[in-house]
Formats: C-alpha cells, structure tokens, sequence
C-alpha cells in the first residue's frame, strides 16, 4: 500500500492536517513468561497511522505487532523481555520524519515494524538507514521505494509492479474483460498501480482508457467520464474512502460493469462506506485477510485474545514481519545491537502466516503472489491468487 509520496506535482501527498505531531506513545506488551526480572528489555517499533482517517489500518497491522510479541514473550524462552513503542505518522509523509526521529531516538528499539504508507516510507527512510535501524514495512509497495539507496529497509508484500501485472492476468484470463477503464487519484501509489496494470494490459492486446480523478471530489464528473466510456470493467487505483464515492456514483447512473481496485482499498470498511454499491467489487492485494482464510485460523484466534477484535488488512504481514525480526533477535541473543540486527535480517527464513518469507539483496519478498478477493454480502472473500 502506497498512500501518497508527494512524487508527483499534482499531489503533494498530505492526506491529514499537518498540524498533527508524531508522538512515541509507549505500549507494554504482556511479558508473562518472559526471561525474567533482569533480563534486558529490547523494543520493536511500529510506525503507522495510528490516529486520522487511515487509523483502522494502523490498527490493524500494529495489532499484529503486538500480538507477535506477547506470544514471544508468553513462550519463556527469549534471553530478554520484548516491547513495544508506537509513533504515529497519520500515513502523511509531512509527519514521517518526526515519528521516525521519536524511534530512533529511543536506544532500546532495535527493529521496526512499518512504514505502512509509501509516501511515510519515502519520507522516513533516510532516516532509519541513517541511524543503522532495521524497518520492515507490512504494506508499502511503491516499486521505487528499494531504487532509493535505503540500507535498512525491507517489505514483506510484492510491489505495485507485481500487483499491476496479476490485476490484468485476472481481468484479462478469469473475468475476460474486453475494455478497461483504469483510474486514479494522481497520487504515488495510484500512477505506480495504474501504470503497471496499464503496461500489461497493453501487452496482452486489451483495450483500455485512462483517466485521473480529483482526489478531493466527490467523483461525479469522473463517473460521467466513465459511463461515456461504455467500459466493461472499471479499475481504481486509490483507497477505499474514494473508491466507495466512485462505487455510488456509477452505480446511481446504472453502470453494470465490473469494479476492481488494489490493496489500498481492500477494507471491510469499504463496504461500510458504499453499502449495497460495494457487492461484486474485486480486489487484488499481496496481503492477506486472515478472516477470508481458513489455514489462517490459529493466528485469528491469538489476534483477538490479544487485541479483543477480528484481524484486517495487514494485520497478519505485521504480524509476519514482527515474528522475522524476533526470529532475528532470537539468534543474536541479548547483545543484539541495530548493526547485528541489520546484517542478520537479510537472511532470515520464516514460515509467514501470509507466505514464506525470504528477502532478495535489495529488500524485496522472494514469494510475489497476489490475492483476489470480492465484496459478497457485506464480506470480503478471498477468490483466487495470482503469482
């Protein structure tokens, strides 16, 4: 998931009121079990939206965290005792640097979990490899974001450039779709999304039209431009607030063609928001619901004895990335320093509730598989995958 990164001129990429700060607010995770009273306190950091429009994710994925960590430290067998330091950066690249400052000025985090947002990620990476601090991002999936030099960073989903390309294997080969309309908000993650599901519908011989939206409107004009368009399939490349205003609109002026969009909109609150618009929607995600998937169901379990709700988007790629950084931490023991963390990162070999997790030299996930899911009754299910 890529929120805005202010890379493109038409889009500065602030999604919340820039007068919102980035506070390391301390969360204790359950030490019951732990190594006991003198063992060392080693912390993981989690940086995210955690307050704003984009809180439910950040919810989601730092719930992840934490359950990873109260399982770890339930086990009783770490040579130290885990916690937990969240920052919040409301998903807005304009507050990343000062909620990635709050982590790495705290000695203890050693690893961290996040940023979600591309743009937060863009924003807040010079400053981790600055500081020698391991991130480890759940959702951020901007292809350019391991082109930027960053020397301590890695992510645990596919990027837009895997997406885009099964997006079109799926419209193209199970929903055969003739004629696509693909759409976004000018943002980062929108063109990086659009542009590679464009590329490989162009290679596949399907038809296909462009469009950009305002991401402030309320989608009228765009749903007009649509419907003039007489696609078949309508895919967006945005988040779900905005797709739900684009669900409603097309659906007020009768369209009967499919809707897709990505990882950013895959969100029960998507439904909430659209209501009877949202059913039949797909969406393609290198994340997966926990919920939507029954080999899932032990993590589901622990997630709500931890946290007292259901899992959502991401947070089982937290969850994933939160036990490769404990694997790592494991290993190293208690003198574990961010150096020893880094380098033993990057080659780590873990068991995901999502995949396998291994990590290519520049920080990319080896396993790219892509998940299809659709709105059915109110519900996200999982459909399909795509690799």
């Amino acid at each position: 998931m890529t929120k805005g990164d202010g890379g493109n001129d038409d889009a500065d990429g602030d999604t919340q009121p820039a007068a919102a700060t980035a506070s390391p607010a301390q969360a204790t995770a359950s030490a019951s079990g732990s190594a006991g009273a003198t063992a060392r306190t080693i912390t993981i950091g989690f940086q995210g939206p955690l307050s704003g429009a984009n809180q439910p994710l950040g919810d989601n994925a730092v719930g992840g965290v934490k359950t990873a960590i109260e399982e770890a430290n339930a086990r009783g067998n770490l040579p130290f005792t885990l916690r937990l330091a969240t920052s919040d950066d409301l998903g807005d690249p304009g507050l990343a640097p000062p909620a990635a400052n709050a982590l790495v000025a705290n000695p203890d985090v050693l690893a961290v979990v996040g940023p979600m947002f591309s743009g937060a990620t863009k924003a807040s990476e010079p400053l981790y490899s600055g500081a020698g601090l391991l991130s480890v991002s759940p959702s951020a999936a901007s292809p350019i974001l391991t082109t930027q030099g960053f020397s301590t960073f890695y992510r645990v989903v596919p990027t837009d450039a895997a997406q885009g390309p099964a997006a079109a294997a799926y419209i193209t080969r199970v929903l055969r779709s003739g004629k696509v309309y693909s759409l976004d908000d000018r943002l980062d993650y929108d063109i990086g999304l659009s542009r590679a599901l464009e590329q490989a519908l162009l290679a596949s011989d399907t038809s296909f039209v462009h469009g950009n939206a305002d991401p402030a409107g309320d989608y009228s004009a765009e749903a007009d431009k649509i419907m003039a368009a007489h696609p078949d399939l309508v895919f967006y490349s945005g988040y779900y607030p905005e797709l739900a205003l684009l669900a409603k609109a097309l659906r007020d002026r009768g369209y009967a063609g499919k809707l897709m969009s990505g990882d950013g909109s895959l969100d029960p609150a998507y439904i909430s928001l659209a209501g009877a618009a949202a059913d039949g929607t797909y969406f393609t995600c290198g994340c997966l619901l926990p919920a939507a998937d029954p080999t899932a169901k032990s993590f589901v379990t622990s997630y709500r004895k931890v946290n007292g709700t259901d899992p959502g988007t991401y947070s089982a790629e937290a969850y994933d990335a939160t036990n490769a950084i404990i694997k790592t931490l494991t290993g190293l023991g208690a003198d574990a320093t961010r150096a020893s963390v880094t380098t033993a990162f990057a080659k780590v070999d873990v068991q995901g509730v999502t995949r396998h997790l291994t990590f290519q030299p520049n920080g990319e996930v080896t396993d790219d598989k892509v998940f299809v899911y659709q709105a059915r009754s109110g519900a996200l299910s999982l459909v399909d995958s795509v690799s």
